[in-house]
């Protein structure tokens, strides 16, 4: 049960290091969300948007990071 608390533990700094890189990005000014390919179509009284170019960009990104990470504690 240990074991589980501190994979928990592990998960939660993860997320908070997450947010405040997303954080950081939004007062820096990076267009998160609002990139040359994602898609935002307005009606009169709605909006859609799905930002599939951000997605893919932050795919990739962790993507790199990971790998990176894995053969460093391999």
């Amino acid at each position: 049960m240990a074991h589980l608390g501190k994979w928990l533990v592990l998960i939660g700094l993860g997320v908070v290091a997450l947010g405040l890189i997303v954080w950081l990005f939004g007062k820096l000014g990076v267009p998160l969300g609002r990139l040359p390919g994602d898609v935002r179509i307005e009606g009169d009284r709605w909006t859609f948007h799905f930002p599939i170019v951000t997605c893919l960009v932050v795919s990739v990104v962790l993507t790199m990071l990971l790998n990176v990470l894995m053969r460093l504690f391999r």
